[in-house]
């Protein structure tokens, strides 16, 4: 059963900067917040911007249901979020959530996470959800560059860390689907991808050939986060479905992948 969707006007507590294209939004909810699942999205206002007129969709990036608070991994791409970039501490921003559905848990007892880029927002939460499942956690994460990597402690402290770097100067050289991992015969009882969609479906027939289950986050488009606009929509197995609604978590068996 999907949790009922909350519009409020969170606190932001921190706002922390990365790099130059990546920061980080720590926000406290007013009330008890529901139970967040990994794979599930916010929808954000974003004030005072001319040119920004629809909400922002963000993955959860982690949860701290102690602290009342759940935190935003972000890119700056436009104006948009390089509006909520200049946020300051205890400044409010409306967001509504929870949005979309989740990951799964696997059956078995070890699951490989893979992202690239930005496409690691989600897997900090998961991975810590994983752990606390009894999962074995690996973490693999591609990127262009050394200066590009944030946060690699607090995705140790869910399991293996697996770096690729394009240029080589950190973990191994070339692209994240050409990582050892892949080649070395080892298993995985669950694969779960985030990224470029060209990046996924090249995961996903590497499951598809080891016989691994998998599942992606699709980053459509989304105008509202709740099924109306249409702006989101995939085509599956069952018909096109809506990104907002059905996913974005979906197995590459539903996309045909």
């Amino acid at each position: 059963m999907k949790n009922k969707k909350i519009l409020h006007d969170l606190i932001v507590i921190k706002n922390e900067s990365l790099n130059k294209r990546h920061f980080i939004l720590e926000l406290e909810a007013p009330e008890l917040l529901p139970q967040l699942l990994p794979g599930q999205f916010v929808q954000v206002l974003v004030k005072d911007s001319p040119i920004t007129f629809l909400r922002r969709p963000f993955s959860i990036h982690d949860f701290d249901q102690a602290k009342n608070t759940f935190r935003l991994l972000i890119q700056i791409k436009g104006e948009g979020t390089r509006h909520l970039s200049h946020l300051r501490e205890r400044e409010r921003l409306n967001v509504l959530y929870p949005l979309g559905n989740s990951f799964s848990i696997p059956t078995g007892q070890s699951a490989l996470l893979a992202g690239g880029g930005c496409g690691v927002a989600p897997l900090l939460f998961l991975g810590k959800w994983l752990k606390d499942q009894g999962i074995t956690v690996t973490i693999l994460t591609g990127w262009k560059r050394k200066e590009d990597i944030f946060e690699e402690a607090k995705y140790r402290e869910c399991g293996e860390l697996l770096v690729t770097t394009e240029d080589g100067s950190q973990g191994e050289t070339g692209m994240i689907t050409g990582h050892s991992v892949f080649k070395s015969g080892r298993t995985f009882d669950k694969i779960y991808c985030c990224g470029p969609d060209r990046m996924m479906k090249a995961i996903s027939h590497i499951a598809t050939r080891r016989g691994i289950d998998c599942e992606v986050s699709l980053e459509n488009t989304m105008a509202c986060g709740f099924g109306v606009c249409l702006c989101c929509i995939t085509p599956t197995q069952h018909g096109n479905q809506r990104v907002c609604m059905e996913g974005p978590v979906f197995n590459t068996r539903e996309l045909g992948w």
